[in-house]
Order: C-alpha cells, then sequence, then structure tokens
C-alpha cells in the first residue's frame, strides 16, 4: 500500500472518532448543566480544557461561554478539531483514496459532512443542538459499522482501526484528566457536591454507563470510574482496550517492531497504574495522564515514521496535531 493512501485513511479515523467524541462530550455537558443546580461550579469552559484547544479558542473568543464554546466545537473552520472540521478533513482525506474503500463509506461520510456544512450556514440554536449532536453521534456510528462491516481485512483496514483507536485513547485520557481534577477530593473530610451525578456524566460522555453498572455492580464512585475507563479491557473505550487494539493491529504491518515496543510500552504503563492511590491524589493523576498523553504522541509518530513520509514539523497535541506530509514512497 502506498504510504499516501494509509496515512489518509488513517488520518480519516481519528477525523471520525473526534467528531464523534466531540459531540458525545457537548451533549452529556448540556444535559449535566441542566440537572445540576445553579450553584454548581460547572461551566462551558471544561469542554475547551478537555479538547486542549484553549489557545486557538482565545485567539477567537474574548469570553469562554455556551454560545462561543458551542460555535467552536461544532461549526468553527478555523480549529481542526470542530465537528464540522473533522468531518471536511475525514472527508478529504477519503476523496482522494476511495477507490480503496466501498462506495457506500464515501457516500455516507460526503452525506454527513454536506448536511452539516448546510447547517453551519445558519448557525445552531440551542433548541436545535440536541438534534444536531445525535445526528453527528449517528452518522459516525454508521460510518464505523459499514467499515467492520463491509472493508475487508486488508492493511487499508488496519490503518483505519489504528487511527480510530488511538484517537479513542486520547480523548477518553482527556476527559479523565479534566473531570477528575474537579471531582477527586484533594483529602478525605472533602466532599464534593453532586460527585454522583457527575461521575456518572464522565461515564455518559464515553457511552459506559450501562455496561459500568454491568461490570461493577456498584453506586457510581470515582475511583471505580477511574479504573473502569483506564484500564477494563473488555469496555471497547477504555484507554487499555484502545492500546490493546493498536497493539494487535501493528503485529499484522510490515516493520512494527519500533511502533509495537512504543504501543507495549504506554499499554504498559496504563495496565500498571495503582488507579486506587491516583484516586486521593488528583494531582499525581494528572502528571501520569500527561505522561500517557506523551505516549500517545510518541506512538504515533512511531507509527507516522514507520509507515508515512514525514517532514519535519513540531511535535503537537494529539487533538491539534497536523497531517504530515503525503508523499508516495513506496512508488520505487
Amino acid at each position: 500500500m502506498l504510504s499516501r493512501v494509509a496515512e489518509n485513511l488513517y488520518w480519516m479515523a481519528r477525523y471520525i472518532e473526534r467528531a464523534e467524541d466531540t459531540a458525545r462530550l457537548i451533549s452529556v455537558n448540556s444535559n449535566l448543566l441542566l440537572d445540576m443546580p445553579g450553584r454548581a461550579a460547572l461551566s462551558w469552559s471544561t469542554l475547551i480544557d478537555i479538547t486542549g484547544s484553549g489557545e486557538t479558542f482565545d485567539s477567537l473568543f474574548d469570553e469562554r461561554n455556551e454560545r462561543n464554546v458551542i460555535d467552536f466545537l461544532c461549526l468553527s473552520r478555523d480549529h481542526d478539531g470542530s465537528i464540522l472540521s473533522s468531518l471536511a478533513n475525514a472527508r478529504e482525506n477519503l476523496r482522494t483514496t476511495r477507490d480503496v474503500v466501498p462506495r457506500e463509506i464515501w457516500e455516507e461520510i460526503n452525506q454527513c459532512y454536506l448536511e452539516i456544512s448546510e447547517q453551519s450556514q445558519s448557525g445552531l440554536k440551542p433548541r436545535t443542538r440536541d438534534g444536531f449532536l445525535k445526528s453527528v453521534t449517528r452518522a459516525c456510528q454508521t460510518l464505523t459499522g459499514l467499515i467492520e462491516g463491509t472493508l475487508s481485512h486488508t492493511e487499508a483496514r488496519t490503518f483505519l482501526s489504528l487511527g480510530r483507536h488511538l484517537e479513542r485513547a486520547d480523548m477518553t485520557t482527556r476527559i479523565i484528566d479534566v473531570r477528575s481534577g474537579n471531582l477527586l477530593p484533594r483529602n478525605p473530610e472533602e466532599l464534593i457536591p453532586f460527585e454522583h451525578l457527575q461521575w456518572m456524566s464522565v461515564l455518559k460522555s464515553l457511552t459506559a454507563y450501562q455496561m459500568y453498572r454491568q461490570e461493577v455492580r456498584l453506586r457510581v464512585r470515582g475511583p471505580d470510574v477511574l479504573r473502569f475507563l483506564l484500564q477494563d479491557r473488555t469496555l471497547p473505550r477504555s484507554v487499555l482496550r484502545s492500546l490493546e487494539e493498536v497493539s494487535w493491529e501493528l503485529q499484522s504491518l510490515p516493520n512494527h517492531d519500533r511502533p509495537l515496543a512504543v504501543a507495549t510500552l504506554v499499554r504498559a504503563e496504563v495496565a500498571e497504574a495503582d488507579v486506587q492511590a491516583l484516586a486521593r491524589a488528583p494531582d499525581e493523576l494528572h502528571q501520569l495522564i500527561d505522561e500517557f498523553q506523551i505516549g500517545f504522541n510518541n506512538l504515533h509518530e512511531a507509527i507516522a515514521s514507520a509507515y508515512f513520509a514525514v517532514r519535519e514539523r513540531p511535535l503537537r497535541a494529539p487533538q491539534a496535531q497536523e497531517q504530515s506530509a503525503l508523499i508516495d514512497d513506496d512508488d520505487d
């Protein structure tokens, strides 16, 4: 497979996963704000922190209010991580390589982008927001289902899976990092008001609430949620499960020694983390998740170096990473 094709498919999957996760996050945050009393210390600014796009947001807007955050995360063309930009980037990546996937996948992503783009012309009003976010989530799930159900188990599918699961691990750690910083107590006597509702929102933002109740069978508690989202091997969106999927896919590719070694190292760090101790030390948890993020960056760079033609560029956080150059280094 040409490195250009492999890279396009890898990034297409990352952008689709990014659009879906962003839509889920906004939807759950909207519902949580409705459920919480007015005095609760919640704000839309949290979503900017989760997506790691504070610098870009502050260069475009003066205030982190509801309208600005929604416009930025949903419809902004100046933010690569917005839903609209993510779908546009996914569409463009597939447009140049659509001959390697079934036609239905191209038609679905093209239709989804056109509908979202049309919506952006009139803006996103509060009364239409919920329907908009559900349609984005459903479209992304449909795309993932089409890929799983129609694409042969070839290298094309492998690179799609690599992109999807690395992006998924990245977003899960971002949600855990920002939410746990607000919810985990700094001392044993501290009791965070409405903690139960907020940890439920963390699970629901990853569609993990029902699976948590089946697995844990206890009330929602911070340490249990952390362990479940970081280390559960059966939850599709847990960090450990996502990294195991990455490792499994890499084994089917040639020249996988370095990326597989990096994936194994990051996976071991996640699996061996002492979640019970970290739940009592939010600052240490934040530091550990920073290390995970660095590991994800290293994993991305290892995959890019092994399979894509990469030019010199500064290392950036996964949510803000730009695509590397698309060069057919396999044409020889």
